[in-house]
């Protein structure tokens, strides 16, 4: 299956708390929850269907993009998006001080 990664849009589930692409009849998403100004991202899920795909990380690109508009410090306890984070330093700075030391 071929994918236009370009052409999905990210959204972002208020009430669910969590950023979401549909494809299909499929999901992915990556799930949240708020501690004050900080916002912990606790899980990415992809479909077996969807995987390989980029899916993951446009997600977790999404998520972070959120947090710094909004001027909220992350907390990755997702190993995705700890690893993406690792992979973009782009976004070292947003990881909040007691978890960035523990990196």
């Amino acid at each position: 299956m071929d994918i236009a990664i370009d052409d999905l849009n990210v959204e972002h589930n208020f009430d669910a708390r969590r950023f979401e692409i549909h494809y299909g009849d499929q999901m992915a998403r990556l799930e949240y929850h708020l501690r004050g100004r900080t916002i912990v991202y606790t899980h990415t899920v992809v479909p077996l269907a969807l995987e390989g795909h980029g899916i993951a990380g446009r997600l977790a690109r999404a998520a972070l993009d959120y947090a710094r508009d909004r001027g909220l410090s992350v907390v990755p306890l997702c190993p995705y998006v700890a690893d993406y984070i690792g992979k973009h330093p782009e976004y070292e700075d947003l990881v909040a001080g007691e978890d960035r030391e523990s990196r």
